[in-house]
């Protein structure tokens, strides 16, 4: 049981940790990203039809890395909205990203149901990702199969981390990007474009984060439906909140809430959760989410420009 506990942590932690890194990106620029659950649901549907195309084009073993791709191009339609917003027309950041959620979720539904004959979802995927071992290491007892032993997309996740937390704090282009959330005034008096910055970490921010709905899709569900996704853009935010807007503090956050959703999952195969109502299990992650947010939410602190619309006009 403790390796099927890890093993879905990381799992269910993956999806939430592309959120995470996508609307952390956006907030380090200073746009905040209410989006994050518009952007899982665009990647879950797109993920779902560019694979299910490519199944009926005979791609079937490309099939899921083509529904990733899409999912990671296709939503540029979404972030670029949100980035429309926020930057040109200087919208409210919190009301666009909510107007994304809806937007996405109900333009998706519609889509499912115009291109499927009425239907509430896409038919199931006949080819996902399968489960790729590390030799050795995941021969480690106990711990081998759980860690060592996972999807493509939970070493992508994984591997982001490390890539972004190198250009954030080791690269020119991650001081310049900290810098626009923090003093964009700074960063424009040095002779570098605010806009454009804030404008690609928005666009970046989508893409990424539709991984996290497109990894849902082809590793565990299969196909799309109106509820696919259920919440987990805000879990991937408060992860954001969580960590501190830091890549390695999103992936401590990720990693909480993924076990949170790993133990909903075995505590009811158990014999004495058969007399507990399935909405006590389904609450579970969302209240450890409230509560972890609770405890540690006067001790955090976003970008000092966060949420500020710039006008370089104006220094």
């Amino acid at each position: 049981m403790t390796a099927n506990i890890i093993s879905g942590s990381l799992i269910f932690a993956a999806a939430l940790l592309f959120g995470g890194l996508g609307g952390m990106l956006s907030e380090r620029a200073g746009v905040i990203n209410l989006g994050i659950e518009g952007f899982m649901i665009s990647g879950a549907f797109f993920s779902a039809i560019g694979a299910y195309y490519a199944e009926s084009a005979g791609m079937g073993g490309l099939s899921p890395f083509i529904g990733l791709l899409a999912a990671f191009i296709c939503t540029t339609i979404f972030s670029g909205m949100h980035a429309l917003a926020t930057l040109k027309y200087k919208a409210n950041h919190v009301i666009s990203g909510v107007v994304i959620n809806l937007l996405a979720a109900n333009v998706t539904f519609f889509l499912v149901k115009l291109l499927f004959d009425g239907s509430a979802e896409t038919p199931r995927l006949k080819n996902m990702f399968l489960k790729i071992s590390i030799p050795f290491l995941s021969d480690i007892p106990i711990i081998g199969k759980a860690l060592f032993s996972s999807y493509p997309t939970t070493y992508i996740a994984f591997a982001a981390v490390l890539l972004i937390g190198f250009i954030f704090f080791k690269t020119s282009l991650g001081l310049r990007l900290r810098g626009v959330g923090e003093n964009p005034g700074s960063i424009d008096t040095a002779g570098i474009n605010v806009m454009k910055i804030k404008f690609w970490a928005v666009m970046m921010s989508g893409s990424i984060a539709s991984l996290g709905g497109a990894t849902i899709v082809l590793t565990t569900n299969g196909n799309f439906s109106f509820n696919t996704i259920s919440g987990q853009g805000y879990i991937a935010i408060a992860a954001v909140i969580l960590g501190r807007w830091n890549p390695y503090g999103v992936l401590a956050g990720a990693l909480l809430f993924g076990f949170a959703q790993s133990i909903k999952d075995q505590i009811q195969i158990l014999d004495f959760a058969s007399s507990i109502p399935t909405e006590v299990f389904y609450m579970l992650p969302y209240l450890v989410t409230l509560l972890a947010l609770i405890f540690t939410g006067r001790k955090t602190r976003g970008p000092k420009a966060l949420g500020i619309h710039y006008d370089a006009s104006v220094r």
